[in-house]
């Protein structure tokens, strides 16, 4: 089991570089904690408390999982070699879709690079 110096890196730090499995996995992770709540507020009658409740908690839980898309898309694009400015792209309706794939199926630069060691290690 990772330590939580590791986990809070991998989540929510920009340095570094992560491979395509290690992406993908922290993806769908943060799909699943996102969803649980946007579940539950589905389960309540809109106007209710429950449902206010869980829609405030969908809505923080969206913005984390914005942040550590976008600090996990800074890492995989290091890894390839590339600045994390280039994370904009995430914005950007159309080209999100296509830079995810680019993410998930290119694969990093072999050995070092300027923006660290290899894949998966602490800068």
């Amino acid at each position: 089991m990772a330590d939580k110096n590791t986990l809070i890196w991998l989540f929510f730090r920009f340095s570094g570089r992560i491979g395509r499995a290690v992406y993908v996995l922290a993806f769908l992770l943060m799909l699943v904690v996102v969803s649980f709540p946007l579940y539950q507020h589905m389960r309540f009658a809109p106007g209710t408390t429950a449902s206010d409740v869980w829609s405030t908690v969908f809505g923080l839980t969206f913005i984390v999982f914005l942040w550590v898309h976008v600090a996990t898309s800074v890492k995989r694009l290091h890894d390839m070699g590339k600045s994390g400015l280039m994370a904009i792209a995430l914005f950007i309706p159309v080209v999100s879709l296509v830079a995810f794939v680019v993410f998930c199926l290119f694969p990093g630069n072999e050995g070092r690079n300027q923006y660290g060691e290899k894949a998966d290690s602490l800068p």
